[in-house]
């Protein structure tokens, strides 16, 4: 494991790409000029005040329909560090980090598969807030762990914690992956609660999740008919209405 700081940089899963990095090597960047997001989004963050970083992981034992897996460890890990600080933080489908109804950290996985079905190469792009206070106005509903806490943290010390807890979760998805499933439910957001949800056509209704397929896939009980449906990423979406 090597970890490589940079001053400034357009996107550290971009430069991750490159075969120099292997397993457990991270790229961190004190400021990111195009960090991306899920859906195609920007990643806003200002310089030397969050850790915008990417980590490489070679899970190459797990098969490609088991790719959720290594998501829900990545988001667990993050929980984890952030329950070290006395944050109580939930995850929202599939893998954005939320405490008290906003988001303190999102992620942005990419793979590589390998040979049989396999995966080969994994980068994990994680933007925590950290010392921020102060979001631009686009951002519906940011926080950061100084807002929450009242207490600024330097970024180090996260980076360090949050790749310790990381480390422990890739050992537990490599000898206990059921656990992981488990470990992610029991922290999902919005689980059991009914929730406003829009489908890619504008329409909304009312609905409940029950459960996260292994495979990554929502199950939503729709409240009008008591119809449990089916949904893959980018299929539905939240309707913040707190």
């Amino acid at each position: 494991m090597a970890v490589f700081v940079f001053k400034q940089m357009a996107s550290t899963n971009a430069e991750c790409k490159n075969p120099c990095y292997s397993h457990g090597d991270a790229v961190v960047a004190v400021e990111q000029t195009a960090g991306r997001g899920q859906r195609g989004n920007v990643w806003s963050s200002k310089a030397g005040e969050n850790l915008t970083f990417s980590l490489v992981w070679e899970a190459d034992f797990l098969a490609a329909k088991e790719q959720f897996l290594l998501s829900e460890a990545v988001a667990l890990a993050l929980v984890d560090t952030l329950a070290g600080y006395g944050i109580e933080a939930e995850i929202k489908w599939p893998n954005d980090i939320y405490v008290d109804h906003r988001k303190i950290c999102g992620i942005l996985i990419e793979h590589d598969l390998g040979i049989a079905g396999r995966l080969a190469r994994t980068i994990v792009g994680i933007g925590l807030n950290v010392n921020q206070t102060e979001f631009e106005e686009w951002i519906p509903n940011p926080t950061s762990i100084v807002l929450q806490t009242g207490e600024r943290k330097g970024t180090n010390d996260v980076f360090g914690d949050l790749y310790e807890a990381l480390e422990r979760r890739f050992e537990q998805l490599k000898t206990a992956p059921q656990s992981i499933q488990s470990d992610y439910l029991r922290k999902l957001y919005r689980l059991n609660k009914p929730s406003t949800y829009a489908l890619p056509d504008g329409k909304k209704f009312r609905g409940t999740i029950r459960d996260v397929r292994p495979t990554g896939e929502l199950l939503v009980e729709h409240e009008e008919s008591g119809i449990v449906c089916s949904y893959l990423f980018k299929e539905i979406e939240f309707i913040l209405n707190f």
